[in-house]
């Protein structure tokens, strides 16, 4: 398991990006390598790498136009930066684009920023009205409202429940039946108020909002597959010896990631001899990872006391091996460098 060096327990947590510390530790990147940031925010881990490793090229990522703008603007403080309008599942075609082979470090935060939830009229929060939208990227897709205002009601109650995990999600799904059939549901302040009709608040005290909230965004986003896809492409990209970080906010996420890893790195069974009449048609697949941590990390005291948000964080890293990608042609190689541009 990678230790967190001494030095980043004081590092500034501009931004505030969810264990920063165990990040960089995990990330471990040298002068001259490639990172690749699926999910580059406000550039908080970019801050944070950038600073201990300057002499790096740093390639961000992200669905939402704000934060490349933002990105943009930062990349004339910091050298080595570069943002580009992608989601991550992307990053392989991105990378393509940029004459590059392989990458050293891939780094994904998932979930929504905090600066989305702030902002209103993104319509991810549940406490601030504003239209009901939740789209990572407002130029596509279709939004929350289009989704509450035109699904069936069975249809509506299986989103709620299987990416809200919320019990209730009949009740719910009933309820904004019954709401939009008298107006259109557009707020997100109108859409809280008809979920805690009928959801009663819990003993942890989160608002009775926040499941049927959650479904509803990891739906409109494709959050799971667009999270299934980004670790091939991952794979596909890391150079031999190259690191995967992923932070996942809830057990959806961490699930997914979990089961790539593990599946990933367990080592083909050992098989005795056939004899030449014999045939061997079980599917082995080579170790593609190597687990740096077997169990998830999770963010220290201070930081929780600081960002409540670092509560749910779990942190899982593997390092890259040097055989083909399970997605890769049968006698594809990894590549052992890129060009560096």
């Amino acid at each position: 398991m990678f230790a967190v060096p001494p030095e980043l327990i004081d590092t500034p947590h501009e931004h505030d990006p969810v264990m920063l510390r165990e990040v960089i530790a995990a990330a471990s990147v040298s002068a001259g390598e490639r990172v690749v940031d699926g999910t580059f925010g406000r550039g908080g881990y970019a801050r944070g790498i950038l600073h201990h490793q300057p002499d790096c090229r740093y390639i961000g990522l992200d669905r939402d136009p704000v934060a490349v703008h933002y990105g943009d603007g930062l990349s004339q403080e910091l050298s080595g930066l570069e943002v580009h309008h992608a989601a991550f599942s992307e990053m392989e075609a991105v990378v393509r684009r940029l004459g590059l082979e392989s990458v050293d470090v891939v780094v994904l935060d998932l979930g929504v920023s905090s600066p989305q939830i702030d902002q209103a009229e993104r319509g991810f929060s549940f406490g601030k009205d504003g239209p009901l939208d939740m789209r990572m990227d407002t130029s596509r897709g279709v939004s929350a409202a289009d989704v509450v205002n035109s699904m069936a009601e069975t249809d509506l109650a299986n989103v709620i429940y299987k990416y809200g995990e919320e019990r209730r999600s009949r009740a719910v799904a009933r309820a904004i039946i019954e709401a939009r059939s008298d107006a259109p549901i557009e707020t997100t302040g109108r859409l809280a108020e008809i979920v805690r009709s009928v959801v009663w608040r819990a003993k942890d005290g989160i608002d009775p909002a926040t499941r049927t909230f959650q479904g509803l965004r990891i739906h409109v986003n494709d959050e799971l597959g667009e999270l299934e896809r980004g670790l091939e492409a991952a794979e596909a990209l890391l150079a031999p010896g190259g690191r995967l970080v992923v932070v996942t906010f809830h057990s959806l996420e961490d699930r997914i990631v979990k089961a790539f890893l593990k599946t990933r790195a367990a080592k083909p069974a050992a098989k005795g001899r056939l004899m030449p009449w014999e045939e061997d048609d079980e599917d082995e697949r080579a170790q593609t990872f190597i687990l740096l941590n077997k169990k998830p990390l999770e963010a220290q005291r201070d930081e929780c006391r600081a960002n409540p948000r670092a509560r749910s964080a779990k942190l899982r890293a593997a390092q890259r091996t040097d055989v083909a990608a399970w997605g890769a042609a049968p006698d594809a190689e990894v590549k052992q460098t890129g060009a560096k541009l």
